[in-house]
């Protein structure tokens, strides 16, 4: 017999999870409550293809990311995809920022990652304008299309019979009489054999939707890009990193020459004032009252409210301060030399106690699986993930 799945979120991890249920021969209905696909974290994200080294050895992050980084070239190689493996330098521009750098090159063994320690010397034969007092290589970086891969999940998808449904929500979620689960979409119910979540910003809601009570709550934080200016995309040739706050999952605004040759520089990162809001502007009443109501979001505050997340504010409402941020980077690069490029929002699952959930979480119930915390690198580990789920369907 034939199983039947409802599916809600159309972003890349919903189309991968689809897309291999349907390859395990299940009968897969997509629900995505906005009109395209791709419509947020997956259609704003920086579009790269991450190696594995951030990522605590052994943990799902890690061991998906590295598998994920050769599953999704892969793929889109196969698929028409446009993608280039071009690695990156993760630079440490202060001798404070070495042994920080050191961890990271221990991390990339331990997770089987292709990288190397080099000197300043070598970085810059890599990237000339850089600066550093040494840097990591990292090789099997790629940048990608990943809006592009869910067009071509969603034609596999289509050429396979599977039950693709734009601007449908799930409204409603229960057991049903005649069948494991019951999807009330406002205009019919769906009777399947189960339900995976993958809504993204929204994974949270809908799990207390079908009746779960998640470990964790969804904070979304807003990225805010910029790009070099014509004439200055010269100053980079391919992706440059800081080495990150070991203690916080952004990996701080870094530079990133894209697939047409453009060059995005960020993101950093704010508390969004919306689960999908794009801008200082989009505000939703009830999204923020959520947020004030979950004990959580007050203990994040305490610990990094200050200095953190008023330095990442200021970042945001000063051009100069993000050009600043670059220059240590690349110390060419100044006010002039950037413009506005857009934004994302990251869907960061927050635990009661104020921590952030520092790895993929993903929480079954009968007949459901819910993906509860997939940001970076979810859409690197997408077909991985997709390949977990749908074990956990069966």
């Amino acid at each position: 017999m034939v199983n039947r799945v409802v599916v809600v979120g159309g972003g890349i991890i919903g189309l991968a999870t689809a897309w291999e249920l349907t390859r395990r021969g299940s009968a897969v209905t997509v629900l995505e409550k906005e009109d395209r696909w791709a419509a947020h974290q997956t259609g704003h994200n920086s579009n790269v293809v991450h190696a594995g080294l951030y990522y605590r050895p052994g943990s799902a992050k890690a061991r998906m990311s590295v598998a994920g980084n050769r599953s999704i070239v892969e793929f889109a190689r196969e698929h028409g995809v446009p993608v280039e493996v071009c690695g990156k330098l993760v630079v440490a521009t202060s001798d404070a920022e070495l042994p920080a750098l050191g961890v990271l090159a221990q991390r990339a063994e331990a997770n089987g990652v292709p990288a190397k320690l080099i000197s300043a010397a070598e970085a810059r034969e890599y990237e000339p304008e850089v600066s550093c007092v040494r840097a990591l290589r990292v090789e099997s970086t790629a940048i990608i299309d990943f809006p592009r891969v869910c067009t071509a999940l969603v034609r596999l998808l289509t050429e396979h019979g599977a039950d693709l449904r734009l601007g449908t929500a799930a409204r409603g979620i229960r057991p049903g009489s005649a069948a494991n689960v019951e999807v009330a979409t406002g205009d019919e119910v769906l009777r399947a054999d189960a339900l995976v979540n993958c809504a993204g910003l929204q994974s949270d809601r809908v799990a207390e939707l079908a009746g779960l009570r998640p470990s964790a709550r969804i904070v979304p934080f807003r990225g805010e890009y910029y790009e070099l200016t014509p004439q200055r995309r010269h100053l980079v040739r391919g992706l440059i990193y800081p080495v990150p706050d070991p203690a916080l999952p952004f990996l701080g605004v870094h530079l990133t020459r894209m697939l047409d040759g453009s060059v995005h520089a960020g993101p950093n990162a704010v508390l969004a004032l919306r689960r999908e809001g794009y801008r200082w502007r989009d505000v939703s009443p009830s999204d923020l009252a959520d947020v004030a109501r979950f004990p959580g979001s007050w203990r994040l505050a305490r610990k990094w409210a200050y200095p953190t997340g008023l330095e990442e504010v200021r970042r945001s409402l000063s051009k100069r301060r993000f050009a600043a941020s670059l220059a240590r980077l690349v110390p060419a690069v100044g006010p002039d030399d950037i413009v506005r490029h857009g934004s994302g929002v990251r869907a960061q699952a927050l635990r009661p106690d104020g921590s952030l959930v520092d790895d993929f979480l993903i929480e079954t119930a009968p007949h459901q699986v819910h993906v509860l915390n997939a940001p970076s690198p979810a859409a690197t580990s997408a077909l991985e993930i997709a390949k977990y789920v749908a074990d956990q369907v069966g």
